[in-house]
């Protein structure tokens, strides 16, 4: 098991160095990857607009209610909203892309293995990995980052409708405490996430597409091990860019 496992994190790694070498090799596949964008942006820009709302919601209400417990009300709106903005757009992002965007990538990748059609491009000389690959990976890359910014926006408009409507906070007070706390290395830091975020999707989603096993069921199981994995790894990696900024970028003020 162990020795498998380490196989399959080999393979992951080598097709992501293959898919930076091949980014930058001509014939570029724009007519696909404009394609894909299309598809990726299509099943998650509204499911991630409405799943912002009740983020910002939430974390709104109980950043509020912390606040007052503290007495400190006057940053109820900063800390909100740094709270949406660095982990909750990137990782709503991610998964929204992984689990829909994803998971159809590796269907229509790992359909197209069991009926040979990647063998016959190999054998034509023709590699899959830049027909195929790059335009996904690059779609699902350009989408996290387009589309993290607009979950902020939402997420920051729920967060302060909850905040100002339902717990009594003045519009003023809101604004200011953002203002104070908050600094232009915070939305980079988002953006930058939902970049790496939407590069693992795609490339464990090519991953688990490109080697299925067991016919049209090792397919589905494909998928379902590919969102899994991409699950486990954005929240891993998340953890490690969220503790390399606290210590690279000093908070403002500080």
């Amino acid at each position: 098991m162990i020795t498998g496992a380490l196989r399959q994190t080999g393979r992951l790694f080598a097709l992501a160095a293959e898919v930076s070498r091949a980014v930058f090799r001509r014939p570029f596949q724009f007519r696909e990857f404009v394609e894909q964008f299309w598809f990726v942006a299509g099943v998650t820009i509204l499911p991630a607009a409405l799943v912002s709302i009740p983020f910002g919601a939430v974390i709104a209400l109980q950043v509020g209610s912390l606040t007052q417990q503290l007495g400190a009300q006057s940053f109820t709106g900063g800390a909100s909203v740094l709270a949406v903005v660095q982990q909750a757009s990137p990782l709503i992002v991610a998964l929204l892309i992984a689990g829909a965007g994803g998971s159809a990538i590796c269907a229509d990748l790992g359909s197209r293995r069991i009926r040979e059609e990647l063998d016959a491009m190999e054998v034509m000389g023709v590699s899959p990995v830049q027909r195929l690959v790059v335009p996904r990976v690059l779609a699902t890359m350009g989408v996290a980052v387009l589309l993290n910014g607009l979950v902020s926006v939402v997420g920051t408009l729920g967060g302060y409708f909850f905040n100002v409507v339902l717990q009594g906070g003045t519009p003023g007070a809101y604004l200011s405490s953002f203002s104070a706390l908050a600094q232009p290395a915070d939305l980079y830091v988002s953006e930058l996430k939902a970049l790496v975020f939407g590069f693992i999707a795609g490339i464990v989603a090519a991953h688990r597409g490109l080697n299925p096993r067991g016919g049209p069921k090792g397919v589905g199981d494909a998928v379902n091990q590919s969102v899994v994995i991409t699950f486990l790894l954005l929240f891993l990696v998340n953890m490690v860019m969220t503790a390399v900024h606290l210590q690279i970028v000093p908070p403002k003020g500080g």
